[in-house]
This record gives C-alpha cells, sequence and structure tokens, in this order.
C-alpha cells in the first residue's frame, strides 16, 4: 500500500509550485510538481503522453520537434529527481541505514565523497552511503526550488535564457552525474531490500528511463559509469538497437 501511495503522490496532477522536500525518516516524500501551463509542464506531460499512450523508451526521451534541448534536460533533471527521491523514501526510515560507517555501502571500487563549503573554504568529507543519498537530494532540492536557476513562470523567452546559459549546463551536469552515484549506491547496497518490498520493477525502469535519456544527450563522462558498467552496458545496448531499429525499420525483414 506504501509503495502504490508514493506512485500516486507522483502522478498527482500539475499544480501550482510548492516546494520539494525530501525523503524523512517517516518515509514521505513530496515530489516537485511544474506549475500548470508553463514550459516545464507542457515538456513533462510530453514525456506522459508518450509512454502512456505506448511509446518505446526511446520516443520518449528524443527531443520533442521545435523544443529546447536545454529546456528538455530541465525537465527531466527534476522529474528524475522526483524518480530517485520516491524510490528512496521507501528505505529513508530503516534503522539499517545508520549501520553504515564513513566510506561504506558504494559500489565496488568506488567512495563518492561530499564536498562542503565552495572555493578555497571547500572541503571534501567522507560520509557513508546513505548520509551522501542525503546530501545528495537536499542539494538537487535547493538548485531546483532556486527560482534564479530552475525557473517556472510563465515567461517562457526568460526560462529559456537561463536554461540556456554555461552555467545551467554546468549545474545539469552535476545533477545528472550525482544521481547517477546515487542509482548506484541503491543497486549496491539496498536491492535486496528493494526487491522483498516489491519495488525492483519500478526501480529498473527508473533507472531504464534515466540511462536512455542520459544515452541520448551524452549527460555521463564515462569514468562515472564504470563502477555500474554491468548494469549499463546492456541498457546502453537495448537503447542503440532500438535507435538503430527506429532509423532502419525495414531492416530484418
Amino acid at each position: 500500500f506504501f509503495f502504490f501511495s508514493l506512485i500516486l503522490l507522483r502522478n498527482t496532477m500539475s499544480a501550482p509550485r510548492t516546494k520539494s522536500s525530501v525523503p524523512t525518516s517517516s518515509g514521505t516524500f513530496q515530489p516537485l510538481r511544474h506549475r500548470s501551463g508553463t514550459m516545464r509542464d507542457r515538456l513533462h506531460n510530453y514525456t506522459k503522453r508518450t509512454l502512456g499512450a505506448g511509446g518505446s523508451m526511446n520516443e520518449a526521451v528524443a527531443l520533442p520537434p521545435g523544443e529546447s534541448c536545454a529546456g528538455w534536460v530541465a525537465v527531466h533533471a527534476v522529474d528524475f529527481y522526483n524518480d530517485v527521491s520516491t524510490i528512496w523514501a521507501v528505505m529513508a526510515g530503516d534503522p539499517y541505514l545508520s549501520s553504515f560507517r564513513p566510506g561504506e555501502g558504494f559500489p565496488s571500487g568506488v567512495e563518492y565523497r561530499w564536498s562542503e563549503g565552495s572555493g578555497r573554504d571547500a572541503q571534501t568529507v567522507s560520509v557513508s552511503a546513505p548520509v551522501y543519498i542525503e546530501k545528495v537530494l537536499h542539494w538537487i532540492a535547493e538548485q531546483i526550488n532556486d527560482e534564479t536557476k530552475f525557473p517556472d513562470d510563465d515567461d517562457e523567452a526568460e526560462a529559456l535564457r537561463v536554461f540556456q546559459t554555461p552555467q545551467f549546463a554546468a549545474l545539469c551536469g552535476q545533477i545528472f552525474r550525482r544521481l547517477f552515484r546515487v542509482y548506484g549506491i541503491v543497486y549496491s547496497s539496498f536491492f535486496g531490500t528493494l526487491e522483498a518490498l516489491g519495488m525492483a520493477p519500478h526501480l529498473n525502469t527508473c533507472f531504464k528511463h534515466f540511462m536512455f535519456f542520459c544515452t541520448e544527450f551524452g549527460l555521463l563522462p564515462e569514468r562515472e559509469v564504470e563502477p555500474l558498467e554491468v548494469l549499463v552496458k546492456p541498457i546502453r545496448k537495448q537503447y542503440y538497437l532500438a535507435k538503430q531499429g527506429a532509423q532502419n525499420p525495414g531492416a530484418g525483414r
């Protein structure tokens, strides 16, 4: 029941913009919605309609005709954040999370460290995998809730002006890299728990959608992908085979 309540919450109709929260120890999460009638809302609904009408994952991630690539990436940064936060909300209250020590719980051979501060005052600290996830989700929520960074109003020209800046491209790159790391942690340390809760199919679908999108737009450096290569390789193969089939519909007949 809890799982389906989360999914229903995620699929609630677009409403006036509300601040996004991060999953709490009680397992609650309020997803960030796109305000009705805005560019972000339009692009978000395009994806929902494509998948809801039986469209392929490749069709769902492809840039819609006449739309801005930067705006398309911005919308998906929000939607993928909601996906990951919905999944993590199921785990957030598990006492097992407190058993991880700094440096533990990451994919084999890597440790994701958190940077505190900026500039000369920046410090890199070792944290546990659950703490890293919480810090990532808090940080992304702060970026998305900042109207100067993620505008969501009726002035589409102004929103596009922000989305098309080098600063926004760098910010989105960091968001997608950190979301990928969260998926890496979830698969490495918490997949068994989610599978027992019946959430493995939902997790796999979310990750496949995320990876198809990242592959379509080249959003992940290869060094980030390596720790999850065993999971990423077959998904990328599906992506390229489906794309090849769409470009050559008569092949194999």
